[in-house]
Order: C-alpha cells, then sequence, then structure tokens
C-alpha cells in the first residue's frame, strides 16, 4: 500500500512538472513575442514619423502601436516576474530577519496572485463583453477583444507563476 502511494505522488510529481515545464516553454515563447513586439512598434513609430516628414504618415499607427504596447507589457510579466525584476520595497525589509522576510515575501505573493486572478477573471469579463457588444477600434475598425482575451491569458499565466512561487515556499518550510 505504501508502494503505491509513493508511486502515486510521484506520478503527481512528474505530472506537475511537466505543467510546470510547459508554462516555462511558454514563458520563453512570450518573451520572444514581447520583444517582436517592441521592435515592431519602434520601427512602426519610426516610419510613420518619417512618412508624416513627407506628408504620408501611416493610417492607423496609433492604434496598432498601443496594442503592441498592451503586448509588451502583458506578455513581459511572467519573465519579470522570473528574473525577479520587478520593483520590491527592499529597504524596510532587508532590516528585518530572514523569516521575517520569508513571511512578508509569502504574504506579497498571496495578495498578488489574489489580485491577478481576479484581474484575469474581470478583464475575461470585459473581453466577452466587448465581444458581444461588436465595438471595434476606431480608425481600422479591428476588433479589439481578441486582444483583451489575450491580454487575460497572459495574467493567467503570470498568475500561475505567482501560484508556483507560493508553492515552492511550502514546500520548502
Amino acid at each position: 500500500m505504501q508502494r503505491l502511494l509513493l508511486s502515486n505522488n510521484y506520478n503527481k510529481d512528474k505530472t506537475m512538472t511537466k505543467f510546470w515545464q510547459i508554462l516555462e516553454y511558454i514563458q520563453d515563447k512570450m518573451k520572444i513575442i514581447s520583444a517582436v513586439c517592441l521592435l515592431a512598434m519602434v520601427f512602426l513609430t519610426c516610419i510613420n514619423a518619417t512618412g508624416r516628414f513627407f506628408d504620408h504618415p501611416i493610417f492607423g499607427t496609433e492604434e496598432i502601436v498601443g496594442f503592441l504596447a498592451a503586448f509588451v507589457v502583458a506578455m513581459s510579466l511572467p519573465y519579470a516576474r522570473k528574473e525577479d525584476a520587478h520593483i520590491g520595497v527592499e529597504i524596510l525589509v532587508r532590516l528585518f530577519t530572514a523569516k521575517t522576510q520569508a513571511i512578508i515575501k509569502v504574504i506579497t505573493n498571496i495578495l498578488s496572485f489574489i489580485l491577478f486572478i481576479i484581474a484575469t477573471w474581470r478583464i475575461a469579463v470585459y473581453a466577452y463583453t466587448m465581444r458581444q457588444s461588436g465595438e471595434v477600434s476606431m480608425n481600422l475598425q479591428l476588433p479589439e477583444y481578441y486582444v483583451i482575451y489575450i491580454l487575460s491569458l497572459c495574467f493567467l499565466i503570470f498568475s500561475l507563476f505567482i501560484f508556483k512561487d507560493i508553492l515552492n515556499f511550502f514546500k520548502k518550510e
């Protein structure tokens, strides 16, 4: 019986490891897409500025750059989390003991997870509402709900990485 339980736990760990590996793969691709979107923003802005100089601007540049900017931010969130590149208030926290710092970190992660799961849910609801209303962008008439659904997916992946940090904290304790 004990052997069966150990085997079952091993399979669960193996499944979860595969799940996190898939998420890491997705996060790596999101990082690349984010970089490509940033590069596209730069090129589009430069070409549009040059076109304005010659009285031939690109129609809808503001909309496209806005969509790309949203993609850059949302798709880079998981990578920034992985690299611990977010702003932290460490001046005060550094003065505490290691245990207190860990407790503060896990509480912050739990609150962040709750916040981003709620944001994910509300963004998805907003995308659904936009789809139902048939709203499109002003100049190019592009359906905006696709962009909003993608943002919701990015926030979900970001939330899952926060959840992974919470799980890792409790596994170590």
